[in-house]
């Protein structure tokens, strides 16, 4: 089985299914195209699958001429599970995002599963990539197998292969980013190897699938939690009339012992604001309570909250409130640079404002309109930016710092600017740092 399989990912010949074609998905899925494997893309989204049917991009980062070309060398995207009855590799990259009460939600992962399991067959290799907590390969992939009478190993190659996309990141295309690779047995480790050998530049193996999903954890909470010092040391700072993000730059030419983290409006993005309660949950079955990572995610998660008031004083110090203030939110995605919505604190900042009667305009160059409303008095159409509309403002919110942004223009035409991102270096009368 193994050799076989060995055999059809040297010579080209292996077909790679996809399952999950967002912002991980979708660039593994042209990568291996573009690595001269027969692609399968499936996606429930029955728009997404149309549009890339039709050499049609929805992530901006993507360009409709890749895709096309992906196309025109044989990517063949569906809605149907059973296609994966024809692939030789399975690579699932769904969401794994929390329940209202804060824990796993891996319904996603179980459903893809599920779907799958009636097309598996021997001589294939699965692998899941969705950030999750250790242990979930074993209990939730390899067992699904089992009942197919297929025995990871031996007649099947499961392995865990966490996801590391960074979106808007042009200095790391995919095949770039080393991945990480862990498999359920000798034999699993080497076929995976196999596999994103031919398309990733560098694979580095672990011992175990739970090696492997905790790596990402490790990962992702390591930048929760010194961005939640970063932003404590902004609150600090901010009581004592010291501008952090002098702090840090000063504190960054350090050679050695130190790295940057910037302080924000609060976490955003599939990973960071999710991925460290995968763990918080995980440790609790093991008797461990995750005190250091809970409080970086209590600071974190306070963070709107902070800004709302930081808006809310500088209204007030010229004479004005909230409810009725024209505010202007500049940028919706989670991060510079991209078109991203998921877990946007700028989205959590216009709910609130909105709450609190603000009468709200947000302008995103990368995205044109929201997909879904976050409050009813919040605009679900951005505006474009002019002198004239930041003029006509009681006060612009800087949510999100996208370099397309014309920050002279800003700040010369705006009466008063929030800056939650420490775009604005040198103090200036209408900017107050948040």
């Amino acid at each position: 089985m193994k050799q076989a399989l060995l055999g059809k990912i040297r010579d080209r010949q292996a077909v790679v299914a996809v399952v999950g074609l967002g912002y991980v998905g979708l660039p593994l899925a042209l990568r291996f195209s573009e690595c001269g494997f027969r692609v399968i893309g499936i996606d429930t989204d029955a728009e997404r699958v149309a549009q890339l049917a039709k050499g049609r991009t929805y992530i901006a980062r993507y360009e409709d001429s890749r895709i096309q070309k992906a196309v025109q060398k044989g990517l063949r995207p569906t809605t149907s599970f059973a296609a994966a009855a024809h692939a030789d590799a399975i690579l699932i990259c769904v969401p794994t995002p929390l329940t209202v009460q804060r824990e796993p939600d891996l319904s996603h992962v179980r459903s893809a599963a599920d779907a799958l399991a009636p097309h598996l067959h021997a001589g294939q290799l699965i692998s899941l990539e969705s950030t999750t907590y250790p242990g979930t390969t074993e209990e939730e992939i390899v067992p699904r197998a089992a009942a197919r009478g297929l025995k990871a190993g031996k007649d099947i190659f499961v392995c865990f292969s966490p996801e590391r996309e960074d979106p808007g990141n042009a200095r790391f295309p995919t095949h770039a980013i080393p991945k990480i690779l862990g498999g359920t047995t000798p034999d699993c480790l080497e076929a995976g190897m196999a596999l994103y050998g031919a398309a990733i530049d560098k694979v580095v193996a672990v011992s175990s699938t739970r090696t492997a999903e905790m790596v990402k954890l490790l990962e992702n909470v390591h930048r929760a939690v010194n961005i939640g010092l970063a932003n404590e040391m902004k609150i600090i700072c901010d009581r004592m009339g010291i501008d952090v993000h002098e702090v840090i730059r000063a504190a960054a030419t350090k050679p050695f012992g130190f790295v940057p983290y910037w302080p924000g409006p609060g976490l955003g993005g599939h990973c960071i604001p999710i991925d460290p309660f995968y763990l918080t949950w995980k440790a609790r079955a093991y008797g461990v309570h995750t005190r250091f990572i809970e409080l970086a995610g209590e600071i974190n998660a306070a963070m709107p909250v902070w800004v709302l008031g930081k808006v809310t004083d500088a209204l007030n110090a010229r004479g004005k409130s909230v409810r009725g203030s024209r505010i202007l939110v500049l940028g919706v995605a989670y991060k510079k640079n991209v078109d991203d919505l998921r877990e946007s604190p700028a989205l959590e900042l216009m709910k609130l404002l909105a709450e609190k009667g603000a009468r709200l305009a947000f302008s995103d160059p990368h995205v044109a309109a929201l997909r879904w409303r976050v409050h009813d008095q919040a605009p679900l159409e951005g505006v474009k930016l002019s002198a004239a509309l930041l003029a006509d403002q009681d006060l612009v919110l800087l949510a999100t710092d996208h370099d397309a942004f014309d920050y002279e223009l800003i700040l010369k035409h705006s009466p008063l600017i929030v800056d939650t991102r420490g775009r604005y270096l040198a103090p200036a009368e209408n900017v107050v740092k948040a």
